[in-house]
């Protein structure tokens, strides 16, 4: 370890020592290089006096030439708002289903409980934590897993498999069988707390481990702690029902037969039959990987049992076509993107030439997808569910839209529309099922994935 260590500061000593410093003849021609000229002028006196750049950066030669109409869409109805949460993965599973759901049970609406779901999710990753922690016990405090797995403990955070896995475990309920709450709409505080709690419990246990305890005495220590866990949970989001009834009025207006579920019961009943990773499929657009490779992101998951995040790396033309084909059969996708990049919020419009910071700062900006993404510029941040598709003559693809989770009063009505060349730079990830793939990437599920760290770029 010292001879490692040695040797990466000796290398770190060398690029310093041939490092060169800004000397007084470069500064003067990097300075000599400003030309205040009148147009530079007013750019200065503008962005001196408005701290907004991404405002006067706005493409107005863009203004008004992208509508939000489209030729295929997915009957949708309502909007959900997962407030100051991160928990967009979560409101994007539900969302995918509930027009089936509308369907099955000819309502106008119907909405999940997020809340319910939620506390599940949160308790099951600080068991996973928990396990993480005793199985990393004897490997230092500087090693990679173990900084990562005490850097955030528990987080709103999660891809589709979390709510597979959660759901298929703990069932889940309708909206008004478990509300939402304060902490659930806003769950810093809480999960302030509850990382604390699990930070010192999982320094216990190394602590433990390192006075000789044998791991499998651990467990009763992690039950204590898990019981401090589900208390925060309880207390700031209230318990989850183990039964509960139902009823609801049909488009008829015909009150039907009150009814007594547990939420797997529930989960069962409103889950279509071939709901499952076996048939729908994480499609991902990363150009800085293989294409037609299956990889798995280790240990990205919530239940100890549950699966891990696995998807398929597609070029977007692969998903574009899946994608459409979804679409035109009234089938929404969960999809994942880097919302913030290009995003018009008052118009709700999103393409990649929306703001040119290049004309307003005089300096090039460009890269692709790869560089970005490398380069840690780019990533997804953020999901929501895919629902329409407007195309051309040729049924090309020109623009395509996503239901989001921001309430109704965010973007278009609660709803995002962003260019087909948009979707080629920032988007990222879809679920999709396996019918809408063409043959050569049904044929790269029998792949063996290969397997990623769960510190990952692509996490």
């Amino acid at each position: 370890m010292k001879k490692i260590l040695l040797t990466g500061a000796l290398l770190c000593s060398s690029v310093i020592l041939s490092a060169q410093i800004i000397t007084e003849k470069e500064l003067q021609e990097i300075q000599s290089s400003f030309i205040k000229d009148a147009p530079t002028k007013a750019i200065q006196n503008i962005l001196t006096t408005n701290a907004n750049i991404t405002a006067n950066a706005l493409n107005r030669d863009l203004q008004g030439k992208i509508d939000h109409y489209f030729r295929y869409r997915v009957n949708v109805k309502g909007i959900t708002d997962q407030k100051s949460s991160g928990r967009c993965w979560m409101f994007t599973s539900m969302n995918v289903l509930r027009p089936s759901i509308m369907e099955k049970y000819n309502v106008s609406e119907f909405d999940f409980s997020h809340n319910y779901l939620y506390f599940w999710d949160i308790f099951e990753k600080a068991n996973l934590f928990l396990e993480n922690i005793i199985g990393t016990s004897k490997d230092p405090f500087g090693d990679r897993a173990v900084e990562y797995l005490f850097k955030s403990p528990v987080g709103d955070g999660g891809v589709w498999n979390l709510y597979y896995n959660a759901g298929k475990k703990y069932g889940v309920v309708p909206q008004d069988v478990m509300p939402e709450t304060a902490h659930s709409n806003n769950t810093r505080q809480m999960l302030g707390l509850l990382n604390e709690r699990l930070r010192s419990g999982g320094y216990n246990l190394r602590e433990q481990v390192a006075s000789g305890k044998k791991i499998p005495d651990l467990r009763s220590e992690k039950t204590v702690i898990l019981k401090d866990v589900y208390r925060i949970l309880a207390l700031c989001l209230g318990e989850p029902p183990t039964e509960f009834t139902w009823r609801y009025k049909d488009k008829n207006g015909i009150i039907k037969e009150l009814r007594n579920y547990t939420p797997k019961q529930f989960y069962d009943a409103i889950t279509p039959e071939d709901y499952s990773p076996d048939n729908y499929i994480m499609v991902m657009n990363d150009p800085t990987r293989e294409y037609y490779q299956l990889y798995e992101i280790q240990n990205y998951k919530n239940t100890i049992e549950g699966i891990n995040w696995i998807y398929l790396n597609l070029p977007n033309e692969d998903i574009k076509k899946a994608a459409l084909a979804s679409i035109k059969n009234n089938e929404a996708m969960y999809a994942s993107c880097d919302v913030g990049k290009q995003i018009n919020r008052e118009s709700g419009i999103l393409d990649p030439g929306m703001y040119d910071y290049q004309s307003l700062l005089g300096v090039n900006l460009s890269m692709d997808k790869k560089a970005r993404i490398l380069t840690r510029q780019s990533g997804s941040s953020h999901a929501m569910t895919l629902i329409g598709c407007d195309t051309d003559v040729s049924d090309t693809p020109v623009k395509w839209e996503f239901e989001n989770s921001w309430g109704a009063a965010s973007g278009n009505k609660g709803y995002l529309t962003f260019t087909d060349k948009w979707f080629s730079e920032y988007m990222f990830r879809l679920v999709v099922h396996k019918k809408y793939l063409d043959a050569k990437a049904v044929d790269c599920l029998k792949q063996k994935p290969v397997q990623l760290p769960m510190w990952d770029y692509m996490n």
